[in-house]
């Protein structure tokens, strides 16, 4: 068996030849990484590898993609694969396609070269390593059939390392401690959904109250003292032995959005849990007691409130909120109390903020910047504020045949432009993003001007300064637009969360963990709204993200990540909790 510390020691010509296969029929990879030996770990490792692949000329990467094998191609019915890839293709049965599917592999391989000059490349043992099925490698191949051709060699590198990775972890017989685990149980909770063919968990739901209830198994079988409190969060304490022990919180949210990903949030739960199981197993204590919190509700689906969970733990939970209904008349008062949940004891929840030591969540980013960079891990500097409204315009509908353009009230057209203007408005600096995610036009006809709109504005910045003088812009603008246009608008605010720094002494415990990993440390923000952004109102936060394959996609089926991102983000957890210092 080869070994790390046999690759460091032995001359260039060796470590070449026992990496021969990790990259397909191109030995100059690893003979380009010989020269940063030692390693000091297999994650050391993987990145010089994967570090020569990105700073190679586009020629060479071009070179490298062609030497691989279409799938299920001439080559593997020819019985002319290299071992490795005859055993990859073997792990997820395309040795065993039906003449269907063949035919539409074939098809799909010839149409593929057709526009990019190069095969398709996927790993296609996946995420966990155990295989993709064949319908899931025909869906990718169609989709990604529609990419442009820079971002589809920037996929194929990628995928090129993902099928490397696997090939070292075999080869240095790698035992993940804690990806499998990770990843087995968010599939086993994405079975449990308010639909049938998409994952959808909202507040209080069946569903919700299923995944709760495993939740709260997993945290006892792992050690922990849990329950579920009175807003649905499931909290697990794995007490340490020290006198006057305070509290490190660490958790995120298990509700979804509609037809999301088994990731989002989830990850933030299920990774601490594997880990301390894992520390319960060994006997070992931390010098703190470490709190597990699966917030039941951030998205706000049903209920149109996000942050449910996390700001009961903080004491800010609006009582009032408990009126609200969902699109079925049900109050959330009502759901509460058919999930058996006494309301009155919701101010019970609140942590004192004097027993903190702070809160952190592991998360998937979310987006792009980590796969960009064939980063698993980023260090988190801040979560952007936001705020969000709901607009609705009002004109005059009128018949669209007869109706001359300068004398029409158009809501639509209104729209349009208002949607513009935040596009605009909003790329003018660097953290700023803005967004209308919902454009509706009540009772629309082809044959009417529309007579009324409604959309969506979403306006987020790491900056509260920046996001407010963009609302304002972009508030001024809609009243000008509207004005001119002789339309009539009313403005809902929905949201308006002011953004949330992490901690540097946090992100710095964060960053040395990462280094000892193996890895570098990358900072980055978050656009997105999480958990921490509630529990800051109480104690110190900080987030590690992990990284988020598929083009970064999230709140999507598309959603993904792997068992080696997943282990090594909990190694550097554990690393974390071990070295902790406040």
């Amino acid at each position: 068996m080869t070994t790390l510390p046999d690759l460091n020691s032995c001359d260039s010509a060796t470590f070449v030849e026992r990496l021969r296969g990790i990259y397909e029929h191109s030995p100059w990879i690893p003979e380009r990484a010989a020269a940063r030996r030692p390693f000091a770990n297999v994650t050391a490792l993987k990145l010089a590898l994967q570090d020569v692949v990105s700073a190679a000329t586009l020629d060479e990467q071009l070179g490298l993609i062609r030497a691989h094998p279409e799938l299920a191609g001439k080559a593997a019915v020819a019985g002319q694969l290299t071992a490795e890839s005859t055993s990859e293709q073997a792990k997820s049965g395309l040795h065993l396609c039906s003449a269907e599917e063949f035919a539409t592999l074939h098809q799909l391989n010839a149409d593929y070269n057709a526009k990019f000059g190069f095969p398709f490349i996927l790993a296609v043992k996946g995420p966990t390593g155990q295989g993709l099925t064949r319908q899931s490698v025909i869906a990718t191949f169609a989709r990604r059939l529609k990419n442009q051709r820079a971002d589809e060699i920037a996929e194929c590198l990628r995928q090129i390392k993902r099928i490397a990775e696997i090939r070292l972890n075999d080869l240095l017989a790698v035992q993940l401690d804690f990806g499998p685990a990770i990843m087995q149980w968010s599939e086993d909770l994405a079975a449990w959904s308010d639909d049938e063919n998409a994952l959808t968990c909202a507040y209080m739901t069946p569903a919700h109250r299923q995944t709760a209830a495993q939740l709260l198994e997993w945290m006892r079988e792992a050690g922990m003292d849990a329950h579920i409190d009175a807003v649905g969060n499931v909290a697990g304490v794995y007490r340490s032995d020290s006198p006057n022990a305070k509290t490190l919180i660490t958790g995120s949210h298990y509700d979804t959005v509609r037809n999301g990903g088994k990731y989002d949030g989830r990850l933030g739960i299920l990774l601490p849990i594997a880990i301390v199981r894992h520390l319960h197993q060994r006997g070992e204590k931390l010098p703190f007691h470490l709190e597990v919190i699966g917030f039941a509700e951030e998205e706000g689906v049903r209920f149109k409130s996000t942050f449910l969970g996390s700001t009961a733990i903080t004491g800010r939970f609006d009582l009032s909120l408990l009126d609200q209904t969902d699109a079925d008349g049900v109050s959330m008062r009502d759901a509460l109390l058919a999930a058996g949940h006494d309301v009155a004891r919701i101010p019970d929840i609140a942590r004192n903020p004097s027993d903190l030591l702070g809160f952190v969540e592991v998360h998937i980013e979310q987006g792009p910047v980590l796969l960009e960079r064939d980063l698993p891990l980023g260090v988190v500097t801040a979560i952007a504020g936001s705020s969000r409204y709901l607009l609705e315009l009002t004109g005059l509908a009128s018949h669209a045949g007869t109706t001359p353009m300068n004398m029409r009230k158009d809501a639509a057209a209104a729209a349009a432009e208002i949607v513009l203007l935040v596009e605009q408005r909003c790329a003018q600096a660097p953290s700023l993003v803005g967004t209308v995610g919902q454009l509706q036009v009540p009772n629309g006809s082809v044959n009417v001007i529309p007579g009324a709109c409604k959309l969506s504005l979403d306006i987020r910045a790491a900056d509260d300064a920046v996001r407010l003088a963009a609302v304002k812009d972009v508030m001024d603008g809609i009243a000008a637009i509207c004005a001119r246009r002789q339309i009539e608008f009313t403005l809902q605010p929905l949201l308006n969360a002011s953004a949330a720094p992490c901690a540097p002494r946090l992100m710095q415990q964060f960053g040395d963990a990462i280094e000892r990993a193996g890895l570098p440390r990358f900072d980055l923000l978050s656009g997105a709204g999480h958990d921490a952004m509630a529990m800051a109102a109480i104690t110190d936060v900080a987030m590690l993200f992990t990284r988020c394959g598929n083009g970064g996609i999230s709140h999507n089926p598309l959603e993904t990540m792997t068992a080696d991102d997943a282990d090594i983000a909990a190694r550097v957890l554990l690393d974390f909790l071990r070295s902790y210092r406040d």
